[in-house]
């Protein structure tokens, strides 16, 4: 990057766009903001004051937050003077495929390309671009502003500086970048909560629980203790002194079992019409913004719980670097 304080392109302003051009902008970056809809000023504007009082509980400066952000009539512009790129667009190969086509032709040959592509490995949009050796996925979990995690996934092509650099970059605006070894749709953490959330399903498909009664298993007790020490750690301090060799050699056999019983509900119609009455009963008496304001006073919350507790985890910082 071209100095301490480069200027960031974020490309498309939905929730996870805006996300973090209020983080960009939180760590003193300049920001250049762009997006076909016609609320895009209006969107900005919310978006940074909805999040400011957040960034301060973080420890960041928040004063002239909006004076870093910039609004850009298009691609073209606002990846002109970008040290880094932040796409955010449909998960759309074809969609991604032409706009990384304009990038690589529009930005900077310095500036690092990086996608919030939830599923769609890089090397699936660059098959056909000469240039892919600074494109690679930068993965967040929403919102970004708060949730620390990003996967930084490479693609085939994709250099080992362009890596070092994105965790680097990642990194000095608080995130937690973790480096992932191999392409795979979905990558971890999404393949890791949809795995989750198929069982979730099933048993309330089978009337085992309620939305809100899984809910408050999950955060009562697995969400709580994954937050601490995630699920490899959990399972290791479960075998007691003897560890995850004991915990393994313990419930092994009754673990095959249940793996043999989870459920695979379909998703048709019907179903998917049964579970979504299901939430709003749980959850449709209060507005979105009601509940995603607790939602992120919560994980706020936490998180500083984990910083005063010193239990920031550093095997989620393992870099290829």
């Amino acid at each position: 990057m071209s100095n301490t304080h480069p200027t960031v392109a974020v490309i498309g302003a939905g929730t996870i766009g805006l996300s973090w051009t209020a983080l960009f902008a939180g760590h003193g970056l300049r920001v250049r903001v762009t997006d076909p809809r016609p609320d895009l000023a209006e969107a900005v504007d919310e978006a940074l004051a909805e999040a400011a009082p957040q960034l301060a509980r973080q420890g960041l400066d928040t004063t002239g937050l909006a004076g870093r952000v910039q609004l850009a009539e298009g691609v073209t512009e606002a990846v002109r003077h970008a040290d880094v790129v932040q796409e955010n667009g449909p998960e759309n190969t074809d969609f991604k495929r032409e706009l990384f086509a304009t990038l690589v032709r529009e930005a900077p040959s310095h500036a690092l390309l990086l996608s919030s592509s939830s599923a769609i490995p890089s090397s699936a949009f660059t098959d056909r671009l000469d240039d892919a050796g600074r494109i690679l996925i930068g993965h967040p979990f929403n919102p970004p502003h708060l949730v620390p995690l990003v996967e930084v996934v490479p693609g085939r092509r994709t250099s080992e500086d362009a890596v070092t650099r994105a965790v680097g970059f990642y990194r000095s605006v608080g995130r937690v970048p973790v480096v992932e070894r191999k392409e795979i749709p979905g990558f971890v953490g999404n393949r890791l909560q949809n795995a989750l959330s198929r069982e979730a399903i099933h048993l309330v498909e089978q009337g085992v629980v309620s939305p809100s009664e899984l809910d408050a298993i999950m955060v009562n007790s697995l969400g709580l203790r994954w937050s601490a020490v995630g699920p490899f750690l959990g399972a290791h301090l479960g075998g007691g002194p003897g560890g995850y060799r004991h915990m393994a050699g313990h419930i092994g056999p009754s673990m095959q079992r249940m793996w043999d019983s989870l459920g695979r509900p379909e998703q048709n119609p019907e179903q998917t019409e049964r579970l979504i009455r299901a939430v709003e009963d749980a959850y449709g008496s209060r507005s979105y913004r009601d509940l995603g304001r607790e939602r992120d006073r919560k994980q706020l919350a936490v998180l500083a719980a984990l910083k005063d507790a010193g239990t920031t985890s550093k095997q989620n910082q393992e870099t290829r670097s």
